[in-house]
């Protein structure tokens, strides 16, 4: 089974910038439909953004629009999510999920996930 590790987070302040980046552990990538969630303390995980496996297709939630990009690079097996002008309320726990085929939507059924990087953003 496909494992990612997700590196990239850290402290930033508001305005600031981060690329969060997800690395898998197989060729297969290239068929994963793939997806960025977050979770903050004492909430709920929530959808950020995904990408179909075919890297045509993205969805986005709506706080996050015109602020994030998600992209794949299947040469490298490695997904992005580049944050720009981020915003304290972004601080969360950022995972990356995968999963085979699928049409990359936020309620696709992704079935494997990595181990999470934290994300804080200072005002």
């Amino acid at each position: 089974q496909v494992q990612l590790v997700e590196s990239g987070g850290g402290l930033v302040q508001a305005g600031g910038s981060l690329r969060l980046s997800c690395t898998a552990s197989e060729r297969t990538f290239s068929t994963y439909s793939m997806g960025w969630f977050r979770q903050a303390p004492g909430k709920e995980r929530e959808f950020v953004a995904t990408i179909n496996w075919r890297g045509s297709v993205t969805y986005y939630r709506d706080s996050v629009k015109g602020r994030f990009t998600i992209s794949k690079d299947n040469a490298k097996n490695t997904v992005y999510l580049q944050m720009n002008s981020l915003k304290p309320e972004d601080t969360a726990v950022y995972y990356c999920a995968g999963r085979p085929w699928g049409g990359g939507g936020p309620n696709d059924a992704f079935n494997t996930w990595g181990q999470g990087t934290q994300v804080t953003v200072s005002s």
